[in-house]
């Protein structure tokens, strides 16, 4: 009797774990039962055959058809539009971070989706077995939650393309000794400006180059003026808990409208953290010490989380420290870094915006405003 309700207990305690390795064309698929290993390949995005293959895992791993199935695969290009469908299908999925993932430490290692799909179906049988330290796995965010983020995301990518095509336009006009600003009127100063220093006139296939550069710079200009007034328009007009927060933090001095949207979008609004650790953790701000024997040295910060919090945070600290020079947290900076060389502030900026970015969080959440800190005049 012991020995039949011992096998009722495994059979339902088994498990169908399923990795998968995520391409543009095709993805591997590994499965386990927790001992023997299958593994097949499939066309990228084909969700019938991806259940045909579940479903034969399961005869050949003589697990029965209606176990559950734990599966993984790596954040990335794909997104969670996979972990929402198998989700919907009562599947308990994991977006693994991919920082996380332990790899081979030689100088040389074996490197295809193949043996990255078995590693990645290893760490999920440990993670389902009780090992939480095996994986690190990603935060969802809901479909509005992840649609909200894209007005400061294509904001960022659009600087970027406008500051390409300035780039492009002034390296043109410095081939030919010209140096122009590039404006409302730079079309009429091209007319006028003449080449080199006996003042040559400009080719024509050149200027004409000139100009369409210039049509697809005025394009994002547009396209960027448009995104920030609609950013403003919603602020002042949609009655939501994350509108309430990014005005919530413009009344701080040194804040503005873009920090403070990217901030709450980015991180304020959906990601549910526990402590301050967390925080810093996720954006990449937190120390990496290694001591080994008698070594021991600092490594920087991790780096390791959303490096467009990261970077908008030591911008933001430098302007808290003009713009609240009577916070807490400029006089802290000040005692500790000021007095140092250029090495040692930029050392003290990283740190700042750690604390910084937890004072913001904690008075975003709980209500307490920084130390010193003052608000705008309304």
């Amino acid at each position: 009797m012991t020995a039949i309700l011992q096998g009722k207990d495994n059979v339902s305690e088994q498990v169908l774990y399923m990795a998968l390795e995520l391409s543009n064309k095709t993805w591997k698929l590994g499965f386990s039962n927790g001992t023997k290993i299958r593994q097949k390949s499939i066309t990228a995005g084909d969700w019938v055959e991806l259940h045909t293959q579940m479903d034969l895992a399961k005869q050949k791993l003589k697990l029965s058809a209606d176990c559950p199935i734990v599966s993984c695969y790596e954040a990335g290009r794909d997104g969670f539009w996979i972990h929402r469908d198998l989700v919907a299908e009562g599947i308990t999925n994991h977006v693994i971070d991919s920082a996380s993932i332990e790899v081979n430490r030689r100088k040389r290692r074996a490197k295809t989706d193949r043996v990255d799909v078995i590693s990645l179906l290893r760490l999920l049988m440990r993670y389902g077995q009780g090992d939480r330290q095996a994986i690190r796995v990603v935060r969802v965010p809901t479909l509005a939650q992840e649609d909200q983020r894209r007005l400061s995301r294509e904001r960022q990518r659009l600087l970027k393309e406008r500051g390409g095509h300035s780039a492009r336009i002034k390296s043109l006009l410095v081939a030919q000794g010209v140096r122009l600003e590039v404006g409302v009127d730079f079309l009429e100063q091209l007319e006028r400006c003449k080449g080199g220093s006996r003042g040559y006139e400009l080719g024509e296939d050149l200027k004409a180059e000139l100009r369409r550069v210039y049509a697809r710079y005025q394009l994002v200009h547009e396209q960027i003026t448009c995104l920030e007034r609609e950013q403003q328009l919603r602020a002042e007009q949609a009655p939501s808990e994350a509108m309430g927060q990014v005005n919530q933090l413009r009344q701080l001095k040194g804040v503005g409208w873009q920090s403070s949207w990217s901030l709450v979008m980015e991180f304020f609004s959906w990601r549910d953290f526990q402590n301050q650790r967390q925080l810093g953790a996720c954006a990449g701000l937190t120390p990496t010490p290694y001591t080994s024997g008698e070594s021991e040295r600092e490594q920087g910060i991790s780096k390791a989380g959303n490096r467009q919090i990261r970077s908008l945070m030591v911008e933001l600290s430098w302007l808290w420290l003009r713009y609240q020079p009577d916070s807490a947290l400029t006089r802290w900076f000040q005692r500790r870094f000021a007095g140092g060389g250029k090495r040692m502030r930029r050392i003290g900026i990283v740190a700042m915006a750690r604390k910084l970015l937890i004072a913001l969080w904690r008075y975003v959440k709980e209500g307490r405003v920084p130390e010193g800190a003052v608000f705008k005049a309304i």
